[in-house]
């Protein structure tokens, strides 16, 4: 199988600390690949790194033929990587439907990306005339996803995208990553939640000081608990 996205021996610092080590990763064509460690192994970094945000000092990003880490910040999504940050970022006092529309014109899209968007979260199509700061949690969740998804993105980041949610709302992203992947859509999901992580994710790359230490197909966490405690701590 094609990678979609390769990093190879990248280098990223805040200031003078280095947080990643000579990070290398892959991610295929058509998959969901999850990012585990503890809080502080570099998780975050890496998804703002690919996305220019924290710029890479070495190594190479490549989105298929394209070098990401030369292209500034801004240029990045139009290369096809979309990005959902921890926390959502939406804007609140906008209605879900302006949110969207800032997604759309991001690309220059039109109607037809949005319907296909609202047919992934249809509970947002009830929602459009409401200002996003009063949705629940999972609903703004899901907002950010479509924002997000609005760029026809080849892949999608998500940074712990289940955090603070309900059962039934953790269920329901994990289904649309599920469809995102049918539709072609390679996925990178920084996860604290290993339960999150088993039903959704084809491979699972822990991070430990910035470096990626071991990558292994999602069956390896029932398989050896062990190798979850090692890099997270809870099984």
């Amino acid at each position: 199988m094609a990678d979609a996205l390769t990093i190879a021996g990248v280098d990223c610092f805040y200031g003078e600390t280095q947080i990643l080590h000579g990070l290398d990763l892959a991610l295929r064509d058509g998959e969901v690949h999850c990012l585990l460690g503890r809080n502080g192994a570099g998780k975050t970094t890496a998804l703002k790194c690919i996305m220019g945000l924290v710029p890479a000092r070495s190594g190479s990003i490549r989105l298929g033929g394209t070098e990401l880490t030369v292209l500034p910040p801004h240029e990045v999504p139009k290369a096809g990587v979309a990005y959902v940050p921890q926390g959502r970022r939406l804007f609140a006092e906008m209605t879900v439907a302006e949110n969207i529309e800032i997604g759309l014109m991001a690309r220059g899209r039109g109607r037809a990306v949005r319907e296909a968007v609202l047919e992934l979260f249809p509970v947002l199509r009830e929602r459009l005339r409401q200002r996003s700061g009063t949705l629940s949690g999972g609903e703004q969740q899901m907002l950010a996803m479509a924002r997000a998804l609005c760029l026809e993105p080849k892949v999608l980041l998500l940074d712990e995208p289940t955090e603070g949610l309900m059962p039934s709302m953790i269920a329901r992203i994990r289904e649309t990553v599920a469809k995102l992947r049918e539709r072609g859509v390679s996925t990178i999901l920084v996860e604290q939640r290993v339960d999150a992580v088993r039903s959704v994710a084809d491979r699972v790359s822990f991070i430990e000081g910035g470096r990626v230490r071991e990558t292994v197909d999602v069956g390896r966490l029932t398989e050896d608990p062990d190798l979850v405690k090692r890099y997270v701590g809870v099984s």
